[in-house]
C-alpha cells in the first residue's frame, strides 16, 4: 500500500513511478551496510584483523547482485521514460550494451577491490591479463577489427535501423538495397526488396561509401533516362512523358515532374524525366511504371524508341572470265 500510494502522489504531480522492485534493493542494500558496518566494527573490536578482511572482501563480493539489479532498474527507467521518446533507435543498441556488460564490469571490479582489501597484489595478474589480451588480438584481429568498426557505426550513425540503403554486396540479378534490421557489434544485418537479408560485417561497411535514402527525408528525385529517334517530335515526347509521370498518385505535383534533353546519342535523342516521389522506398516502382507508360504512350502516338540497325550488303565473287 505505501508503494501504490507514493506512486500515485508522484504520478499526480508528473513523476516517474517507481517500481516495488527499486525499495526492495534499496532495503537490500541498507541491510547490507549495517551488516557491513556492524561487523567491521565487531573484528575490530576483538582484533580479528585478518577476518575483518575477509568478511569486507565477503561483503563487497555480495553487494554486486543488488548494484546489478539496481543499474538494470535505472536502464529500464531510461528505455520506458527517455529512449523511447527519442527518433533514433541506436540508444536500444545501446542499452543492450550495457545489459550484456553490466554485470561482467561491477563482478570484475568488486574482485579487484576484494583481492586489495585482502593484501593480494593485482599486478602479476594484471600484466598476465595484458600479455594474454595481446595474443587474443592478434589471433582475433578481424572479430576485433568488426567490433570497433561496429562502436563506430553506432557513433557516427551513418544509418539506423529502419534506414534504406545500397547494397553493394547483394546476389546476382537481385535487389541492390534494402532496409536496416539490425546492427550488431560484429556485423551488420540489412533485408532487399527481395526479402533477402543479407549480413555484412562492419568493417567492410566502414570502408564502403554508404548510400542512405532516408536519413534527411523519406522524399527523394528519381531520374529515368529515355531515348527517342532523331526524326521524333522532342515537344511531343516531352509532354507524354510528364502526363505518364503524373499519372502516378505518389508523384509530387509541387516540384512537377519535368523532361530535359541531357545528351546527343549515336542514334537517339536522349531525355531524362525527374519526378520527385514522397516514399523512396518505391524508388524502383517509379522507374517500372515510368517506363512501361511511356513505351505504351510512344507506340500509341507513333514516336520511335530507336534500337542499333546494321544493314548488311552481301556481295558474290563472280568468274573473271565472265562478269555477268
Amino acid at each position: 500500500m505505501g508503494v501504490a500510494y507514493l506512486n500515485r502522489r508522484v504520478t499526480a504531480r508528473g513523476g516517474i513511478p517507481l517500481q516495488e522492485e527499486t525499495f526492495l534493493l534499496i532495503r537490500k542494500g541498507i541491510g547490507y551496510t549495517i551488516v557491513l558496518l556492524v561487523g567491521t566494527n565487531f573484528f575490530q573490536l576483538f582484533k580479528f584483523e585478518g577476518l575483518e578482511k575477509l568478511f569486507s572482501a565477503a561483503i563487497i563480493i555480495a553487494l554486486v547482485s543488488p548494484a546489478r539489479q539496481l543499474v538494470s532498474i535505472l536502464i529500464y527507467y531510461l528505455e520506458t521514460y527517455v529512449a523511447k521518446k527519442t527518433r533514433t533507435k541506436i540508444d536500444n543498441i545501446l542499452f543492450d550494451l550495457l545489459k550484456k556488460l553490466t554485470g561482467v564490469i561491477l563482478y570484475a571490479t568488486a574482485f579487484v577491490i576484494a583481492l586489495d582489501l585482502l593484501g593480494i597484489n593485482i599486478m602479476p595478474f594484471v600484466a598476465g591479463a595484458g600479455v594474454a589480451g595481446v595474443a587474443i588480438g592478434f589471433a582475433a584481429k578481424e572479430t576485433l577489427s568488426n567490433l570497433i568498426a561496429g562502436i563506430m557505426l553506432i557513433i557516427d550513425r551513418p544509418f539506423e535501423v529502419g534506414d534504406r540503403i545500397e547494397v553493394w554486396s547483394s546476389p546476382k540479378n537481385s535487389a541492390t538495397w534494402g532496409d536496416v534490421i539490425d546492427i550488431g557489434f560484429r556485423a551488420t544485418k540489412i533485408r532487399t526488396t527481395d526479402s533477402i537479408v543479407i549480413i555484412i560485417p562492419n568493417n567492410e561497411i566502414m570502408m564502403r561509401d554508404i548510400i542512405n535514402y532516408t536519413t534527411l527525408d523519406s522524399k527523394i528525385r528519381v531520374r529515368i533516362n529515355i531515348g527517342i529517334a532523331y526524326d521524333a517530335d522532342i515537344e511531343k515526347a516531352k509532354k507524354l512523358i510528364v502526363e505518364v509521370a503524373q499519372s502516378a498518385d505518389w508523384i509530387t505535383k509541387h516540384p512537377p515532374p519535368k523532361v530535359e534533353v541531357v545528351n546527343f546519342g549515336a542514334s537517339s535523342v536522349d531525355l531524362q524525366a525527374r519526378v520527385w516521389i514522397n516514399d523512396a522506398r518505391r524508388r524502383i516502382n517509379t522507374i517500372t511504371y515510368i517506363t512501361d507508360g511511356v513505351k505504351t504512350a510512344f507506340d500509341r502516338e507513333g514516336i520511335e524508341i530507336p534500337y542499333p540497325k546494321r544493314n548488311i550488303r552481301i556481295v558474290r565473287e563472280t568468274d573473271a572470265a565472265n562478269p555477268e
